[in-house]
């Protein structure tokens, strides 16, 4: 239905979370290297518990080689620095979100690549830093069920 994809993530458990949600939304997961786990680690298996076989994972050695993998696919950059909060975007199936690192979030070098309305942003009240980042992700791919008419399931 859309694609989830972690720019270099670092936390095992976020990322078990993640696999979780992709697994119960139809959602593909893509996890772009360096990864600061590796796939057997016991946390990001406990955090996504039985959920593994169900998800469609694929693992990209870099950012190339991801935009190769899903040229078919609009692109949303979430970060904290974009202007257009996600529940004024319009989504619709098979778009893809991109989400960078817990503790930096995404370069700018790859933002300065997307057009301004393809960098969301989640609303926060002023002196807030950032989600977790399993939350910022059930929320946007929740709002794009929603967007899409999915509230039952795909």
């Amino acid at each position: 239905m859309f694609h989830v994809a972690l720019f270099e993530p670092e936390i095992p458990p976020n990322t078990g979370n993640i696999i979780r949600l992709c697994a119960n939304t139809g959602s593909d997961l893509h996890l772009i290297k360096p990864l600061g786990f590796t796939l057997e680690d016991r946390l990001l298996k406990r955090a996504g518990l039985d959920y593994h076989e169900f998800a469609n994972i694929s693992t990209h050695e870099n950012y190339h080689d991801f935009e190769t993998a899903i040229v078919d696919f609009r692109v949303f950059a979430l970060s904290t620095r974009g202007s257009a909060s996600v529940f004024a975007t319009q989504f619709k199936p098979g778009d893809t979100f991109l989400f960078g690192p817990e503790t930096r979030g995404l370069p700018n070098y790859l933002l300065d690549t997307f057009d301004r309305e393809r960098i969301c942003r989640l609303p926060m009240i002023e002196s807030s830093r950032s989600l977790n980042l399993s939350n910022a992700v059930a929320v946007v791919v929740y709002e794009a069920w929603r967007q899409c008419g999915l509230e039952r399931g795909a």
